[in-house]
């Protein structure tokens, strides 16, 4: 959420004067789609916000106005549950995950400081744009299309940088047979 209100401020001090884009009917609908799309209630202002700041952002970008400001607010209205719905099935495949991995053993507290180490020299080894993706996925929890707006950078990029990096660091973690 913090980064969505950054992004607005940025926006709306780069198109100051603009009267807002979505009318009351249009924001109706906007919200109607969202519920209707399964996006629960307290959700369907930020989702609103959405619609009407990538509104704003094709105007700040000097893009064209939609022909049909009502049609194209609906199509984003719409893709916008369709990600809270991604969202909400990554978050369950990773509370599954966690869960299953909290039933297993717990290595050792001296397995834990060898598994440590050897991720921490694995990651010295990385070169800084991939420490950097990595750290901020896995350690800081952001998604992918946070580090890019964060870093300035495509998501193609961070995806790239990632995967490089996981696939180093799984390499050095079992050619030290810690893994």
């Amino acid at each position: 959420m913090a980064v969505l209100r950054r992004k607005a401020r940025r926006v709306q001090g780069v198109v100051q004067g603009v009267d807002d884009p979505l009318d009351a009917a249009q924001e109706r609908r906007v919200r109607a789609i969202l519920a209707l799309g399964g996006v629960p209630q307290a959700d369907l202002p930020d989702g609103v916000q959405q619609v009407r700041l990538r509104l704003l952002e094709r105007a700040a970008k000097g893009d064209e106005a939609p022909r049909d400001v009502s049609a194209w607010a609906a199509v984003v209205a719409s893709n916008l549950a369709m990600d809270w719905h991604r969202a909400k099935r990554r978050q369950e495949r990773l509370g599954e995950r966690l869960a299953s991995l909290r039933q297993l053993e717990h290595p050792s507290g001296e397995e834990s400081s060898v598994l440590s180490l050897a991720v921490a020299q694995g990651l010295d080894e990385l070169p800084d744009a991939q420490r950097q993706v990595l750290v901020l996925r896995f350690y800081a929890d952001l998604s992918v299309r946070g580090i890019a707006e964060e870093l300035g950078i495509p998501e193609g990029t961070v995806k790239s940088r990632l995967h490089t990096a996981v696939r180093a660091l799984r390499a050095r973690l079992h050619e030290d047979e810690v893994v």
